[in-house]
C-alpha cells in the first residue's frame, strides 16, 4: 500500500502521530510531546471540541477534551492514551523509525503498536460520531498523556494530582494492550485486559575497593554486582494464578484441548504471544541496565544494575524481601519508581458492551481477560476510583509477533487492523 493520502483517516493520523519523535529516555530526559498534543489539540479543535491543555512540565504535554453524552445521567467513560515512545537505534531499524513508513500493507514506526495506533483510533472514532451529528451515549473524556513510558511520573500522575476535574463523573476507563487478536491454533481469540501487574523498578548497588585494574582484587563491585544481577535474572518465580489468569488459561485449555494444569504449557498454544502470556504468570524480575567503572585499567568502588521487577497485584513488599535474600545482604537495594497492580471483575456492562462490539464485528470469536504483565496510565486513574480496562481493539493476522513488537525493532501495525479497530471502538461508543 502506498504512502498517499489514499490512506484511511485512522492510518494517516497514525501516521503523522509517529512523525513525532516523542522519544522518553526515562528519569526526565525526554524529547517532549508538545507537538503531539498540539496535533492532536488542533484535530479535536476541528471537530468542535475543546482541548484543555496541562504542561506542569516544560514540552511534557498533556491534554484533555470531553463529548458530551445523550445521556448525562450515566457515568462519563474516559478514552486516554499517551504520546511518548520509547527508543528507536535507528541502525537496528530496516525503515527510518519516525517516518512513518507504509509498505507491505503494515505502517512502520515507533508507537504503531505502543500506542499511537490506539491514540488514532480514538480520534477517528469520535470523529465519525460528531461529523455523524451523533452523540455518544454518555459523556467521553478524552485525555492524552505524557510520559507513560517513565511510569507516568510528569504525566498522568501529576494531572490526576492537579486537574482531577478533567475527570469529574467518570467511573470507567478503555485505554491500551487489549482487545487485539491471538491465534491458537487455528482459531482467533481476543484477549480484553482487565487488569496490570504492580511495577516496581530498583537500583542494585554494590560496593568494593578502588584500586589498579592489575593487581589481586578479591573487593571488587564489579563482580559482586555482576554475581547478585546473575543470581536474581536466573532466579525462578513460581506460578501463581489470579483469578483472572485463572479463568484466562482455563479458557486457553479449552479452546487448543490442552491440560490446565501446566499454565505455561497451555500459553504455548498462543504462538507468538505466549512469552507475554507466561509473563503474566509470575513475578518476573528482569535486569535492563548495569553502570560501573571509567576507564579500563581502573578497578571501581561501586556498580549500579537496573532491574525491572513486575509482581502480582498486592505482592510487591514480598517480592522486595525474596530479592534482598536473593542479591544478598552486602547489595543494597534503591526503590527508584513503585505502582500499584490492578484486576477488576470479567463482567459488567462496560466488558459486556465491549465483547459485543467485537462481537457484531467478528462473529462467533471468543473474548478471553488477561493480566497485562506490563503498566499503564490506568493506574493513574485508579486513584480517583476509575476502573481501567485495555481495549484497542485489532484484528491481526495469524503469525504476526504483535506482542513482541512493544518496545521492539520494526514495529508495524496492519491497516486493515486499524480500520478494523477504528469500526469496533465507533461502535462501541454508540452503544455504551
Amino acid at each position: 500500500m502506498p504512502d498517499t493520502a489514499d490512506l484511511p483517516e485512522v492510518a494517516r493520523i497514525a501516521r503523522d502521530l509517529i512523525r513525532f519523535d516523542t522519544t522518553n529516555y526515562g528519569e526526565g530526559r525526554s524529547n517532549g510531546e508538545r507537538e503531539a498534543a498540539e496535533y492532536v489539540g488542533a484535530y479535536l479543535g476541528s471537530l468542535g471540541l475543546t482541548p484543555e491543555y496541562y504542561e506542569p512540565i516544560p514540552r511534557r504535554t498533556n491534554l484533555m477534551a470531553r463529548v458530551p453524552g445523550r445521556n448525562r445521567d450515566k457515568p462519563a467513560l474516559v478514552l486516554h492514551g499517551h504520546l511518548d515512545v520509547v527508543p528507536a537505534v535507528a541502525a537496528d531499524w530496516s525503515v527510518d523509525p519516525f517516518a512513518g513508513v507504509v509498505k507491505d500493507g503494515m505502517l512502520w514506526g515507533r508507537g504503531a503498536v505502543d500506542m499511537k495506533d490506539m491514540d488514532a483510533m480514538i480520534m477517528a472514532s469520535v470523529a465519525d460520531l460528531i461529523r455523524a451529528g451523533e452523540q455518544p451515549e454518555r459523556d467521553l473524556i478524552l485525555a492524552f498523556f505524557a510520559d507513560e513510558e517513565a511510569g507516568g511520573v510528569e504525566g498522568s500522575q501529576l494531572v490526576v494530582r492537579d486537574r482531577p476535574e478533567w475527570f469529574a463523573g467518570a467511573t470507567e476507563a478503555i485505554s491500551e494492550v487489549g482487545g487485539y487478536s491471538i491465534s491458537v491454533g487455528d482459531r482467533r481469540a481476543y484477549l480484553l485486559q482487565v487488569g496490570e501487574k504492580a511495577l516496581v523498578w530498583i537500583r542494585l548497588h554494590a560496593r568494593g575497593a578502588a584500586g589498579h585494574g592489575s593487581r589481586f582484587h578479591p573487593d571488587n563491585a564489579v563482580t559482586r554486582l555482576a554475581e547478585a544481577v546473575a543470581a536474581l535474572g536466573r532466579s525462578p518465580w513460581p506460578i501463581e494464578l489470579t483469578a483472572t489468569t485463572r479463568e484466562l488459561v482455563d479458557s486457553l485449555a479449552g479452546l487448543s484441548g490442552t491440560d490446565a494444569g501446566d499454565p505455561d504449557a497451555v500459553a504455548t498454544a498462543a504462538g507468538p504471544a505466549a512469552p507475554f502470556l507466561q509473563s503474566t504468570f509470575r513475578t518476573t524480575t528482569n535486569p535492563t541496565g548495569l553502570t560501573a567503572g571509567y576507564k579500563h585499567n581502573v578497578i571501581p568502588d561501586a556498580a549500579v544494575a537496573a532491574i525491572d521487577i513486575r509482581t502480582l497485584p498486592g505482592q510487591e513488599d514480598a517480592v522486595l524481601a525474596d530479592v534482598q535474600r536473593i542479591v544478598g545482604d552486602d547489595i543494597a537495594i534503591e526503590v527508584v519508581h513503585r505502582d500499584i497492580g490492578l484486576e477488576v471483575p470479567f463482567g459488567g456492562s462496560l466488558v459486556d458492551a465491549m465483547v459485543g462490539a467485537l462481537g457484531r464485528h467478528d462473529p462467533g470469536v471468543p473474548v478471553l481477560p488477561y493480566l497485562m504483565g506490563g503498566g499503564t496510565d490506568n493506574k493513574a486513574l485508579a486513584e480517583l476510583g476509575i476502573a481501567g480496562f485495555g481495549f484497542a481493539p485489532l484484528r491481526l493476522p495469524a503469525g504476526l509477533d504483535f506482542t513482541g513488537m512493544f518496545h521492539g525493532v520494526d514495529e508495524r501495525v496492519p491497516i486493515d487492523a486499524l480500520t478494523f479497530g477504528q469500526q469496533v471502538l465507533t461502535d462501541l461508543l454508540r452503544s455504551y
